[in-house]
């Protein structure tokens, strides 16, 4: 698996668990989600994604959209 689908990947665990958690939990659960997409939107402009830096230095190997 590269970087760019374990961002992927990553990003889609977090949405879930917040879908999960704000039906059996609390509704609140759900800025989880809006921070996932902001984050998700802003990566795709600028490029710089915490997840990825988190990643990469976990060993995942590079992919094409995170790059430095």
């Amino acid at each position: 698996m590269n970087l760019d689908r374990a961002v992927m990947a990553f990003a889609g665990i977090l949405v879930l668990a917040s879908a999960l958690l704000a039906g059996f939990v609390s509704p609140k659960w759900l800025w989880l989600t809006v921070f996932v997409g902001a984050n998700l939107i802003q990566a795709s402009f600028t490029g710089f994604c915490p997840a990825a830096m988190v990643l990469r230095k976990l060993g995942v190997a590079g992919g094409s959209a995170f790059k430095g």
